[in-house]
């Protein structure tokens, strides 16, 4: 089954499954007041910072959050283990996409990401806050592979770790966020924005095949993938899904890599 949905079939599904709103982006503007606006009919918000991330520390701007917080929070929203689960934003599934990776990876078998994000959605919205059934939701740890700073500085060596920053970010001339620029050595540069077509919908899986294939993700190459803080590598993690591909996440990302002062950074 593909990790994305259209629209249309979104429309046809509606009363059938969880709809999550993901909307949040760096520096704003607040996801909330976006959903009171507007928002998907029976869609109930989910904040990504206090939803999807623990508190920021060493393990970097948004570590995972425990089972046990991302359970409850899951059940709070409605989400149910046999009740398919759909999540979107209006930021270019980059939200949306740690949504998708958390669910999957605490073990719900049927997630998918909204191809587009809201403007893709054509029917009517919604202002009135749906009321929640509490779902039974049962987080299990490991239904993705997930790796840490160390597995992460051995597949860059061994197969191919891919940063999914802007080029200016990984080549460090640049760092808006993170106290240290650069980026892991031996990581190869795949931003996300090369995922999607012009319209904001993700390539089709051929074309995202051909993309990571060229940088050097081929059969039997193991791959995965992080960020500044493991958000927006779920989106890199979404698109190699998309195209036949299992990558592992390195969630803590670069900026849990740069809290160990022995860590080596790369700037070409």
């Amino acid at each position: 089954m593909s990790p994305l949905i259209t629209a249309a079939d979104l429309a046809d599904a509606l009363g059938g499954v969880t709809v999550l709103d993901v909307r949040w982006r760096l520096g704003g503007p607040p996801g909330p007041a976006d959903y009171a606006l507007g928002h998907i009919p029976g869609a109930v918000y989910c904040d990504l910072d206090t939803v999807l991330a623990a508190p920021a520390g060493k393990g970097g701007r948004h570590p995972l959050p425990s089972a046990a917080a991302f359970e409850a929070s899951m059940r709070s929203l409605g989400v149910s283990d046999g009740r398919p689960v759909v999540v979107y934003d209006d930021w270019n599934a980059l939200a949306a996409a740690r949504a998708w990776w958390c669910l999957r990876y605490f073990g719900h078998r049927d997630v998918r990401v909204l191809d587009g994000g809201l403007k893709a959605w054509t029917g009517e919205l919604s202002k009135d806050a749906p009321d929640v059934v509490p779902g039974d939701f049962t987080a299990r740890p490991g239904g993705m592979p997930l790796i840490t700073a160390d597995q992460a500085a051995i597949l860059a060596d061994d197969g191919v770790l891919l940063d999914a920053r802007a080029p200016e970010r990984y080549r460090g001339e640049v760092e808006p966020v993170d106290p240290v620029a650069g980026h892991i050595p031996g990581a190869v540069n795949a931003p996300t924005t090369e995922n999607l077509e012009p319209g904001g919908r993700f390539h089709r899986p051929e074309f995202l095949r051909e993309r990571f294939n060229t940088l050097g993700v081929v059969e039997g190459v193991p791959v995965g993938a992080y960020c500044g803080s493991g958000v927006t590598a779920a989106h890199e993690v979404l698109a190699l899904e998309s195209a036949g591909i299992t990558a592992s996440l390195y969630a803590g990302s670069w900026s849990e890599w740069i809290t160990d002062p022995g860590r080596p950074v790369e700037r070409p």
